[in-house]
């Protein structure tokens, strides 16, 4: 047996623009029911999830990609926990909490982590998937009778619950607060900890600027201070990578460690998996179809919980939740695919401002290759992609190419009201639908459903992906991507590294990226540049280096050591500290054991 789950996207439902394609050829209205009728208050199509037998008719006939149609398991049914309305997103079951434990939360975009937050913080009542008439907690209460969580519930409906969150959206701290870092810490440092986590975090020369004057990474730290400094039951942080160097997800981490290590119950979405693996003692994986159901899977040791995700199949629930398995290549070098022809050459560089300076050996750039730079940030690895797209120019040393070059920077923007199809085809140089460009980029990106949205109304990940998608549509030999992985799940981040390499190397094109996510590094390049020096004062970029060998370099100046999984081939980061860390250590072997 089953249940119907009917979704709508409002803002591609689209009925002025369409022939109501999906009213039209529904099989059931055709037998004179009423299962998808135009809903005259709002415009848009409704479905009655009751009648829908599932066909999927109006889901493939539906010009704008607004209708998603899906069969679950009849069970479920008792497990809603929440359902936003009529042909909305709806969760089944939640995911439980540990006292002393971090529990990382692991799942796409779109696929409920933030409602989990919002009831387990206390801040959505959960209607168990009755919106029309909501229940009171004694209702609520009754549902979860018997289950560890009823406790927690307990205290929320009397009000007894602190809980203390960090948004994903950081910048949003200098909308809601007009005032120095320093006043942030004074007004919410309920422990008495702030020193200490401005000392763990290096926030010491952020502390007397106002919010609006800060980088990304300095305000996602303070942050997770500021979460972290609340006296709280329960502590929830959204994505405390974002903007933050390796350096400083590490201190990052341990913050967040600490709170579990005091009693505290902790929580953490994060797609970089390196960290999540370093901080995690267990796993909950969310699977469904996003924007549309999400459900919460049992939990899991955070080795098996990231393995079981990659794989796309749980064996508790026997349920495949993806068509193919993550699988990551145990070979350590891909010269087979790299030619020796090389699309561009740069000399010694140097470029000074006010108060930095950067140094950049000579190096080269070949064809069907993906050169991966890594460092900490305000090292100018930025500055170094703008000089060799041509968008910068050095004060010493002269780059004669004459190879084409397309960049896409870290920050963007969404300011501008344009659908975005116009866009990708602007970057194209022409029409893209039924083109092979869009069958080999954009299709696998899923950007295509993104057409008729307008470029503001994106999300973080949605935007990353057009601007990689505008990227690559350019008929260019280099692509510069500058932090490709900011605010794309795990699955996209995969999705998105194997594109760009298969792309160049199809192509004999070339790829430039700097990112802070250290698998994504490991899984694209084929040689990396290390940039060293003191942040915010003076940087050097290494000459290109084989990926082994410029690997073994970075994690050696981060103390880390990786390891491959015996079951998925993944990278691994060792436990500080722990036998194969001392062992890997002692032997110069920082990148993997042999």
């Amino acid at each position: 047996m089953t249940h119907r789950v009917a979704v709508l996207d409002k803002e591609n439902c689209q009925t002025k623009k369409c022939g109501l394609e999906c009213i039209k050829y529904c099989p059931v209205n055709k037998m004179g029911s009423e299962c998808i009728v135009l809903n005259e208050e709002t415009a848009k199509a409704q479905i009655d999830e009751n009648i829908c037998n599932g066909c999927g008719i109006c889901v493939k006939v539906c010009p704008f990609d607004a209708i998603t149609i899906v069969n679950l398991a009849e069970e479920l049914k008792s497990d809603k926990i929440h359902q936003y309305g009529q042909n909305a997103f709806r969760l089944y079951k939640i995911p439980s909490l540990k006292k002393g434990q971090v529990m990382g939360l692991l799942g796409r975009n779109g696929i409920g982590k933030s409602t989990v937050v919002g009831i387990l913080s206390g801040n959505l009542r959960p209607n168990l998937g009755d919106f029309a008439s909501p229940p009171e907690w004694s209702q609520i209460l009754k549902h979860f009778q018997g289950t560890e969580l009823k406790p927690h519930f307990e205290k929320i409906a009397n009000n007894e619950l602190k809980a203390s969150i960090k948004p994903q959206q950081v910048y949003n701290l200098a909308k809601v607060f007009d005032g120095t870092a320093k006043e942030l810490f004074e007004k919410y440092d309920e422990r008495g900890k702030a020193k200490e986590l401005v000392q763990q975090l290096g926030l010491q020369n952020s502390l007397e600027n106002r919010l609006t004057d800060l980088s990304g990474g300095e305000l996602q730290r303070i942050a997770v201070a500021v979460t972290a400094s609340r006296e709280s039951d329960f502590y929830f942080f959204d994505e405390p990578s974002s903007y933050n160097d390796v350096f400083q997800r590490i201190g990052v981490a341990r913050v967040i460690q600490d709170l579990a290590k005091i009693g505290k119950s902790v929580m953490v979405v994060e797609h970089d998996l390196t960290l999540l693996d370093y901080l995690s003692d267990f796993i909950e994986i969310l699977y469904g179809e996003p924007a549309a159901y999400g459900i919460v899977a049992s939990m899991l040791s955070t080795k098996v919980g990231i393995n079981v995700f990659l794989d796309g199949y749980l064996p508790n629930e026997n349920v495949r939740f993806r068509d193919i398995a993550f699988k990551f290549d145990a070979v350590n070098t891909i010269e087979e695919f790299v030619t020796i022809e090389d699309i561009m050459t740069y000399p010694n560089l140097e470029k000074k401002f006010t108060n930095f300076s950067l140094s950049i050996e000579a190096g080269r750039v070949r064809k069907r290759e993906v050169l991966g730079i890594v460092g900490a940030n305000a090292l100018g690895k930025t500055t170094m992609m703008k000089m060799i797209a041509g968008v910068e120019k050095p004060d010493s040393g002269n780059i004669e190419s004459k190879v084409k070059i397309a960049y896409k920077p870290q920050y963007l923007t969404n300011d501008y009201d344009v659908d975005v199809i116009t866009l990708l085809e602007k970057a194209h140089g022409g029409t893209i639908e039924e083109t092979p460009e869009e069958e080999i980029i954009v299709n696998p990106m899923k950007i295509k459903k993104l057409y008729n949205k307008s470029i503001k109304n994106l999300s973080g990940g949605e935007l990353q992906k057009v601007a990689i998608g505008a990227c690559l549509l350019q008929k260019v030999d280099i692509y510069a991507l500058d932090e490709p992985s900011a605010f794309l799940d795990v699955e996209d981040r995969i999705a998105v590294a194997k594109l760009i390499q298969r792309y160049v190397r199809s192509y004999g094109k070339s790829a430039i990226i700097v990112d802070h996510d250290i698998q994504l590094m490991d899984l694209i390049s084929d040689s990396i540049v290390i940039f060293h020096g003191t942040p915010g004062r003076e940087g050097h970029a290494t000459t290109p280096k084989p990926k082994v060998e410029g690997m073994n370099e970075f994690l050696k100046s981060l103390e880390m050591t990786y390891r491959r999984d015996e079951t998925s081939m993944r990278p691994r980061v060792n436990k500080l500290e722990s036998r194969l860390d001392r062992e890997q250590k002692q032997s110069g072997k920082f990148y993997y054991r042999n």
